[in-house]
């Protein structure tokens, strides 16, 4: 029998009770299940960590010793228990260590996406499926009206520029998706890296994913027109305004980051209407929870075949 209440939100985030234990919690806790290292989903001062090693790894160098008191590294597929509560990591494709949670209590299969994509990816594992008896998925982007154009198509906008530019991303996950596609698909771009950029991609690297030819930014390389592409992160982007002799972009797949069609690159790291589509019919889930987002057009969609509940 599904328990309605094995998942609920607290002051601290979202908690499982029957196995106490938290999935990305908000706050520190005592037991915390982490499915990926950006922060909004992986903060530090938990007392016990649960999570991949490129996740740990990532938050090691983001936080240091207060990554967490204890770490208790996973690989995909080895399952562990916490509380009573079997759990596995699954491939979420939506960064090097991003993991589906599967938890298994009393023959119920409970699967909590984290944030997840199905497009090819070559700086992360892939998206895998799995069947659940209860699909906890992401939102972001659960509009019918919402699809992410092919992101190769997008980098090979950068051909057509034949000036320095300045890229925006976000600097863990975007960056070094970026610099693997200009790599592949615009290999005449010289890519300089800013200096807090670079230690994120030494972990990439040491995990397996090669990005390709790079290196660290110079002033002095900048002052030539060469096809230099400079990826930064939004806090340089935002203070380069009044930045001359160079084409400003910004990459991102979130609608309130969109410029237009010439000063954006639209690249997501997360799942569109589609795919989530797709991911239910890949699941087979009885129910379907929602997180972070809009859940009301799946409640919609599936009225009549699968009960959907919004947890926010």
């Amino acid at each position: 029998m599904i328990l309605d209440d094995f998942l609920s939100f607290n002051a601290n985030g979202l908690y499982c009770s029957y196995g106490d234990f938290y999935l990305d919690p908000k706050q520190p806790v005592t037991n915390a299940i982490i499915s990926h290292a950006h922060a909004d989903h992986a903060i530090a001062s938990n007392t016990s960590v649960y999570a991949t090693e490129a996740t740990i790894a990532f938050m090691q160098l983001r936080y240091g010793k207060l990554a967490g008191k204890v770490l208790y590294t996973a690989a995909y597929y080895a399952s562990f228990n916490v509380g009573g509560v079997d759990i596995t990591f699954i491939p979420a494709g939506h960064m090097p260590g991003s993991a589906q949670i599967l938890m298994e209590y009393k023959g119920i299969r409970y699967l909590y996406t984290g944030d997840y994509k199905l497009q090819p990816d070559a700086t992360c594992e892939p998206m895998e499926f799995v069947k659940a008896d209860v699909l906890i998925t992401e939102s972001t982007f659960a509009e019918p009206n919402t699809s992410h154009p092919d992101p190769v198509e997008e980098i090979k906008k950068l051909n057509d520029i034949k000036i320095n530019i300045l890229l925006g991303a976000y600097a863990l996950g975007k960056s070094q998706r970026l610099i693997r596609m200009i790599n592949d698909y615009a290999p005449q771009k010289k890519i300089l890296v800013h200096h807090r950029i670079m230690p994120i991609n030494a972990i990439y690297e040491k995990m397996g994913f090669a990005l390709g030819k790079h290196q660290i930014y110079g002033r002095k390389l900048m002052k030539t027109q060469e096809e230099w592409v400079y990826i930064v992160p939004p806090f340089t982007f935002d203070s380069y305004i009044r930045a001359v002799g160079v084409k400003r972009l910004f990459a991102s797949g979130w609608k309130n980051l969109q410029v237009n069609t010439q000063d954006t690159l639209f690249i997501s790291d997360h799942a569109d209407w589609n795919d989530i589509i797709k991911t239910v019919e890949q699941t087979q889930p009885q129910q379907i929870w929602t997180l972070h987002g809009e859940g009301r057009h799946l409640k919609e969609h599936f009225k009549n075949d699968i009960f959907v509940k919004l947890l926010n």
